[in-house]
């Protein structure tokens, strides 16, 4: 079983500040697997919602869960939203005999209930499948190939991860969207989302897409709002302030794993993706969730003027503007663009994210850095 050790920290660093957690991500994840580390399954502690005994316990709901105490793990929290007044009310209790652990497959603007109920006591944790820095630098071409799915990452043949890819993707059409209560035939979304990851890594053009599926632009913008808050797909928001510059206004959108985008693209070997046309917005996308995930900045945007100069990531973390630049390329080397955004922006530090070996300063302030080193909270990625 992969360590995922980086994960489990934070969730237990949450679990001591809060008395309500939620491990938030898409399903298939691995957020059961790892609340099964904290509470063991056959526990009374343990309530798994898409168990009919676990079903069955919950008639009762406050008889179930008051009496507990120490942990208590309820998974697939979505199924049962009547419960958050019923937490609240329990993580109020003074002495605190039990703390929460919530697993859902849905953003909290899905789950607003629970946004709004636990406004002060729910503390979130989102999980995105493997991290690069739980499987090590050796294995990041594989990573990248298949995504951080766990079922997608670890057959052993290529095939298999690909087949298992394409089953998820019809399963979360067809099964997972409607439970969640979304309406929307599977089809129509299938279509766009087929769509959208043509224009992974590209600013949103709403008209665009709308006359290609013959709907409106509000249309579009809803099903783009669903998939990201089921998270398969990542809105970077633009970042834009008084340079006396015509700034890009609209957000950028990338799918959130690459190993469903290339399994929508086609891609279903390393050969493949190499001579492929999206190969270089598909390291882009990699780049920027692992990114994410490994420095944890307190807000995240991009910057483009219509000047063609523009920067990857903007992120503002302990008060300082960090840059990053997502480049595949063997040597990256300081371009104008980058000097633009370092003095227009007034950036602290700028990264360039690329897929060598070896850390080599650029310019003042600006480093290109190895992707696995960043990930893998490395020196670097400490430092900001």
């Amino acid at each position: 079983m992969i360590n995922r050790r980086i994960d489990m920290a934070l969730v237990r660093q949450a679990l001591r500040r809060s008395p309500v957690v939620a491990l938030l991500g898409p399903r298939q994840c691995g957020k059961t697997t790892l609340a099964r580390q904290l509470v063991a399954p056959d526990s009374l502690n343990y309530f798994d919602l898409e168990d009919p005994q676990s079903v069955a316990r919950l008639d009762q709901p406050d008889t179930a869960l008051r009496p507990l105490k120490k942990l208590v793990v309820i998974d697939e929290v979505q199924r049962r939203p009547e419960l958050f007044p019923l937490l609240r009310v329990l993580a109020d209790r003074r002495p605190l005999p039990a703390r929460f652990l919530i697993l859902g497959s849905a953003s909290p603007d899905l789950l607003r209930q629970s946004s709004e109920t636990l406004a002060g006591r729910l503390e979130t944790v989102p999980l995105e499948g493997f991290r690069l820095a739980d499987l090590g630098v050796r294995n990041l071409r594989r990573h990248w190939l298949r995504g951080g799915f766990p079922r997608a990452y670890i057959p052993s043949r290529e095939s298999d991860s690909l087949a298992w890819r394409r089953q998820f993707l019809q399963t979360f059409l067809e099964r997972d969207l409607p439970q969640l209560g979304i309406r929307i035939p599977a089809p129509a979304l299938r279509r766009f989302w087929n769509m959208l990851a043509h224009y992974h890594g590209q600013i949103w053009n709403a008209a665009e897409l709308a006359r290609a599926l013959a709907v409106n632009e509000a249309t579009v913008r809803r099903y783009l709002d669903l998939l990201t808050g089921v998270f398969m797909v990542r809105q970077l928001s633009p970042w834009h302030e008084n340079l006396g510059k015509r700034q890009v206004k609209a957000p950028k959108v990338y799918l959130r794993d690459s190993g469903l985008l290339h399994a929508m693209l086609g891609i279903g070997n390393q050969r493949d993706l190499e001579f492929h046309p999206k190969v270089g917005a598909s390291w882009e996308g990699y780049a920027v969730e692992e990114v994410l995930k490994a420095l944890q900045p307190d807000e995240t945007y991009y910057w483009a003027t219509y000047h063609q100069a523009e920067l990857d990531l903007l992120l503002f973390k302990n008060g300082r503007r960090i840059g990053v630049e997502c480049k595949r390329t063997d040597a990256p080397t300081l371009t104008p663009s980058m000097r633009i955004a370092m003095t227009d922006l007034k950036l602290d530090r700028l990264y360039v994210a690329y897929p060598g070996v070896k850390a080599y300063s650029l310019a003042k302030n600006v480093e290109a850095v190895p992707l696995a080193q960043l990930a893998s909270g490395g020196p670097h990625a400490r430092s900001t």
